[in-house]
């Protein structure tokens, strides 16, 4: 019962964020970068459901147009940390020695900086766009992965089967790409849930410090920087982008659960 109700909210909460920043893609109330000094600052209304913002730009359409912005930087920057991590943390695992060495020293110099902190220092040399704000927190949450894919990977590499491989004559990267990488999607799938969510939050994070995707481009992040002069005369301007965050974050821990519960079924009595 509990892994249905996660399963259901999650999914529901995500469908949602995901159907939004699909439909912002192609159609939105109002054009999000649309200037009408004339009607800023406007309480939620009929003509504007959430309210305008400084500028007199619509919220709801900037609400739905940051969706798509702050789910796009989420799933590049995960994929990126996830396809760096697994290879790493595979070759680390399997090859073992100082190749092991050199890049597990190296990884854990970077798990010794605060995520947020080693992204700051690499948007100062990318430089604030959205596709530095991916490689930033990507090498900043790519460390989490190589470690828990070495982990997998060298609880994995002696097992009898993986031995059988080479012992039929199959090379150490056909066995490692056929036996080993395989054994390392449940633990990964489980981590990549979790880091959407760090990231969503880590790129408001950003864009609340004035390091995200620079103005006027819309993301949850941003949004809630520029209400923060306005919190006591326009106060739907913070609320509508935190709930937004809120929501996801929700949505995407409960998905986690359920998944996990999923992979791991011994979890799901705990």
């Amino acid at each position: 019962m509990k892994l249905r109700g996660n399963t259901l909210v999650g999914g529901t909460l995500i469908g949602i964020v995901l159907l939004t920043a699909a439909v912002a893609t192609v159609w939105t109330p109002y054009n999000p970068l649309q200037v009408n000094l004339r009607a800023r600052l406007k309480p939620p209304s009929e003509l504007h459901w959430l309210g305008t913002d400084e500028f007199g730009r619509d919220v709801l359409s900037r609400i739905m147009a940051g969706a798509g912005t702050s789910v796009l930087v989420a799933l590049l920057t995960v994929a990126f940390a996830v396809v760096v991590g697994v290879i790493l943390g595979v070759v680390a695992g399997y090859v073992r020695g100082w190749t092991d060495r050199i890049l597990m020293a190296v990884n854990d110099a970077l798990l010794a900086f605060p995520g947020i902190l080693l992204a700051l220092g690499v948007m100062v040399v990318v430089g604030a766009n959205k596709y530095g704000i991916v490689l930033a927190l990507g090498l900043a949450y790519a460390p989490s992965v190589v470690r828990v894919v070495r982990g997998t990977v060298l609880s994995v590499r002696e097992r009898e089967y993986v031995e059988a491989s080479r012992m039929i004559g199959n090379g150490e990267i056909y066995s490692m790409v056929r036996h080993v990488m395989p054994n390392c999607i449940a633990p990964i799938a489980v981590l990549s849930t979790s880091m959407f969510g760090w990231v969503l939050l880590s790129e408001s994070a950003l864009s609340f410090l004035g390091l995200g995707v620079p103005p006027p481009a819309p993301t949850w992040g941003n949004m809630l920087a520029a209400s923060r002069p306005y919190m006591e005369t326009a106060t739907w301007l913070g609320i509508a982008p935190g709930l937004c965050i809120a929501f996801t974050l929700l949505g995407i821990n409960l998905l986690g659960d359920s998944l996990r519960d999923r992979l791991d079924p011994r979890m799901a009595h705990a």
